[in-house]
This record gives structure tokens, sequence and C-alpha cells, in this order.
């Protein structure tokens, strides 16, 4: 899989220009599937509406380019929505036969987007390539665990997060949710932020296995997701199992004691 570091203007134009030479690049490398930040194609703007029809028609070419290249992108557009209601934050997920097979619509977020500019969604969104799960996330939602441990349930190998954000403890909490629900984690964000939040992707240890470059510029970085890893060997293979099993809580439920010392909760 390829993650973009891809600069998000206000331009579908030129965003559309960027992206379709990123994918490219992408399939001229092996790439599977590439992944694209927040508002990669329509622009992230909460304060005015992108130019719909110029939008749509970027969208139509580099679906087009999916198909011909036979390359999943996964794509963070706004979705226009029925006259008066405010469009979504999306992610569109394109086929490498063209389609667009599902959309993520940002559920949680922020007091700007919910105030003045966006619709909430309100599901989780999983899909599959090759026999691996994917989960998509959109920026100020990595501040809630909550979705990240529902995903984990939903069986995802390897969540999704686009962002337009410059805020450096977003990549460490994504290490963290990868760390802690053991799954893979790309990270793509606007190269404008590159400098302290560069885009990359995290194994499902919680370390970086590729990151872009920090100089703002355009950018992929590559990742091979491979179950059989022997660096992730523990991660997959006992981690995951056995945190699933105490999420289950039985084993500590049928370990419980009865005993004065152990009610007593005011005495050495």
């Amino acid at each position: 899989m390829a993650t973009a570091q891809s600069p998000v203007t206000h331009d579908p134009r030129q965003n559309g220009r960027e992206i379709r030479a990123l994918m490219q690049k992408a399939h001229d490398a092996g790439a599977r599937l590439i992944h694209f930040p927040e508002g990669a194609i329509s622009g992230y703007q909460v304060s005015a509406a992108p130019p719909w029809e110029a939008l749509r028609d970027e969208l139509e070419r580099t679906a087009a380019l999916a198909k011909s290249l036979s390359l999943w992108t996964i794509l963070g557009s706004e979705h226009r929505l029925t006259t008066p209601n405010r469009p979504h934050n999306s992610l569109y997920v394109i086929s490498d036969s063209g389609n667009v097979v599902a959309r993520y619509d940002k559920r949680l977020c922020s007091h700007n987007e919910i105030t003045h500019h966006y619709s909430p969604g309100n599901t989780p969104t999983v899909f599959s390539i090759d026999d691996f799960t994917f989960g998509c996330a959109l920026c100020i939602e990595i501040n809630f665990p909550e979705l990240f441990l529902e995903y984990e349930r939903l069986g995802v190998d390897c969540l999704l997060l686009s962002a337009y954000s410059q805020n450096a403890i977003f990549g460490i909490m994504a290490q963290g949710h990868a760390a802690a629900n053991n799954y893979w984690f790309s990270v793509s964000v606007a190269a404008q932020f590159a400098k302290t939040l560069p885009a990359g992707v995290i194994g499902p240890d919680g370390y970086w296995i590729s990151q872009c470059r920090t100089d703002a510029a355009t950018d992929l970085c590559f990742a091979h997701l491979d179950r059989k890893s022997p660096a992730f060997d523990i991660a997959l293979n006992k981690a995951r199992p056995w945190r699933k099993t105490a999420r289950e809580g039985r084993i500590y439920r049928d370990n419980w004691v009865f005993d004065p010392r152990s009610e007593t909760k005011t005495r050495f």
C-alpha cells in the first residue's frame, strides 16, 4: 500500500492533478492501494462550498484512472447533500474497477465543522482488499479511542486515518491506537503540514514502518502488509488474540476471589 502526502488547496483542479500523478507513481511502485489526506481533492474549507461541478469532474477523472491502473484509491473529499443539508466530510473508497464501493462520513466533527459547515455521518466503514480488511477515520477522530476499539471488534487489519492537521500529537496517538489494537495504521496528511506531522504507516506493534519527507514536499511512502512477518508475530498472533479474550472478561470473572482481605480496601 502507498500512503500519500499531497498538497491540499482550495482548487479541485490542482488537487486532482497532484492526486493522479501520485496514483501513477504508486502504481509504478507496485501498490494495490493508495491513501490520501482529508479533503484531498475538494480542499478542506469550512467557510465555503467547493466548486461542485469542477469537483465532480475531477472525481470522475480520478476514478477512471483508478480503473486504468487497477489501483484502489481512498480519497478525502466533501460529499454534496441535497439542499439545504450541509455536506459530509468524507472518504471515498474507489475500487480497482473505478467504482465507488463505499464512503466514510466523518462522525465526530469538530465544533467549527458541526456548527458551520458539515453534516456528521453515523456509521463505521469497512471494506476488504485481497483478504485484508480496512477501516476509515478522519482527523480529530484520532482523539476518540472508542472508534478504534470499534474497528478492532469489526476485524480491521489496517486503519486509514486521513487528516488536515499539523498537530504532531496525532502521530503519537496513532501509534498508541495501532499498538493497543494490533493493526496497521496509515496516516495520510496534507503536504503543507509535513514538518510537524509527516504522513506514514505504523505497524501493528505501534512503531513507524515508513514515513514521508518532512520538508512539505509531495511524497509517498509504502508498506507491505504481511501477517507472516516475524516482526509482527507477537502483535498479531499473541497480543491481539489475548487482548480480545481479556476484553471479554470471562477469564477474570472466573478467577474473582471472595476474601475479607480483598474486600477491605482501607488496611495494609
